[in-house]
């Protein structure tokens, strides 16, 4: 499998566990120190502090489910990648996203020694592009294409 496919593979876990509301197996995906950048700027540093941030929200809230693309990954070196994506949210009993929580991702991998692929930084941030209204509506289109 080729570098782009792993950490391909590791940004679709890391979605799928958010999906399962499953703040462990999220946190199980990022490296020791790895960093995690919230939709709301909110940060938590490390595997145990990512678990521990998570677990309220999923215990708390009724979380909206993600579908997302892959725009681009870049290797950087044989043992570090940065992937780039765009996701939308469905909230609870909709089949619709909601564009105001549209984002943009970045994911910076790495591994060790041959090791496997772990998330090093991944930040989810807002999409807002004020004053383009239609290229807010063409992202929710083709976010929609993949509900």
């Amino acid at each position: 499998m080729s570098h782009a496919a792993h950490v391909t593979a590791l940004h679709a876990a890391l979605l799928t566990a958010w999906n399962n509301r499953d703040a462990k197996a999220m946190a199980a995906l990022f490296e020791e120190n790895g960093l995690q950048i919230g939709f709301d700027g909110s940060e938590a540093r490390g595997t145990r502090e990512i678990e521990s941030h998570l677990t309220p929200i999923f215990r708390d809230h009724p979380t909206a489910r993600y579908v997302w693309k892959v725009r681009e990954v870049r290797t950087l070196g044989d043992d570090i990648a940065v992937l780039r994506a765009v996701a939308g949210m469905i909230p609870p009993g909709t089949s619709t996203i909601k564009p105001e929580v549209n984002a943009i991702q970045s994911l910076l991998a790495s591994r060790s020694g041959g090791g496997p692929w772990k998330i090093e930084l991944f930040q989810n941030t807002p999409v807002q592009w004020h004053g383009r209204p239609q290229d807010v509506k063409e992202l929710t289109e083709e976010l929609q294409a993949l509900a």
